[in-house]
């Protein structure tokens, strides 16, 4: 997510009273998790497998919560509760509102859209020309829709993600920093979901199609004229390319990246990379033509 006012890395040392190691003059221009770091990020690291990570990504402050050498170019801002730092530094960007009207003041309606009864479109949403908003769907604050989406009835975009830090007291969510964009000619079913992303744009490709009671997870990007069947369920910061075929119950897991062109038939459950330009079945999901082929194998061995 972008900051709305840029701050130096020793200005927010001095706002957060942590310690600060390397160049107090960088310019701070936003706050991401590790998956989207770009350079002028703030990103945060508490656990020893990512250590590393942070400190050779493109993030230019880390919050961090031991003493370790800065690498050229950074600055890593020393604190207690790194999770709880950057949580709260997102919520000061995005804190939580009350909506008070159907239809926010703040938003904005293209030419050609309607709204139907019982729909609510939130604050700073961006709705653009010729879009149909069907009965009791709720468009999420600062959500973009291009021209001529279709949102249908019940459908949700831009809750916040399903996305927690394990404490000792519990499960903690994370302040939600992104949102969500549906590009132009983009159809959503009856009773979708398609969660914000935690500090990117989960972002859906033009001319995709969802068919009912879809689940899109955070920070995905799903890739232009898919076809995704009901009941079908991506998790977060997942990639999927272009002219891709969901068939109905298709669960995909999460970090994955998925092919263009890719055809995945019903029920199977993908937990790996695919090759785009293939036909996948089954779980874990592999080629169809081999999944075939040893269900073919086990049912002759049954009849021995």
């Amino acid at each position: 997510m972008r900051l709305r006012e840029p701050i130096t890395a020793a200005q927010l040392a001095a706002q957060l009273n942590a310690t600060l190691v390397g160049n107090g003059e960088l310019v701070v221009t936003g706050i991401n998790e590790i998956h989207h770091v770009e350079t002028g990020d703030l990103t945060f690291v508490d656990f020893h497998k990512y250590y590393d990570v942070a400190l050779s990504s493109a993030a230019s402050v880390i919050l961090i919560d031991q003493l370790r050498p800065c690498p050229p170019g950074k600055a890593l801002l020393i604190v207690d509760a790194p999770f709880k730092a950057y949580n709260g530094l997102v919520l000061a960007e995005r804190p939580a509102q009350q909506w008070a009207h159907n239809v926010s003041p703040t938003a904005t309606i293209g030419a050609g859209s309607w709204i139907a009864a019982g729909a609510i479109v939130g604050p700073g949403a961006i709705i653009g020309a010729n879009c149909r908003i069907n009965a009791n769907a709720v468009i999420g604050e600062g959500v973009v829709l291009e021209d001529k989406v279709v949102v249908g009835a019940g459908s949700v975009i831009g809750e916040e993600a399903f996305y927690f830090k394990k404490t000792a007291e519990g499960f903690v969510q994370w302040r939600s920093g992104g949102s969500v964009l549906l590009k132009s000619d983009v159809e959503v079913g009856p009773n979708c979901t398609i969660a914000r992303g935690v500090s990117s744009v989960t972002t859906i490709g033009q001319g995709t199609k969802l068919d009912a009671q879809v689940q899109i997870g955070h920070d995905c990007r799903i890739g232009a004229h898919c076809i995704i069947a009901a009941q079908v369920g991506i998790a977060g910061n997942t990639k999927v390319g272009d002219w891709c075929i969901f068939q109905g119950q298709v669960g995909i897991a999460q970090n994955l990246t998925i092919g263009d062109h890719t055809i995945i038939l019903a029920k199977s459950g993908v937990s790996k990379d695919l090759e785009g330009g293939k036909e996948y079945f089954g779980y874990p999901a592999q080629e169809a033509r081999t999944a075939f082929k040893d269900l073919a194998v086990l049912r002759r061995l049954r009849k021995k």
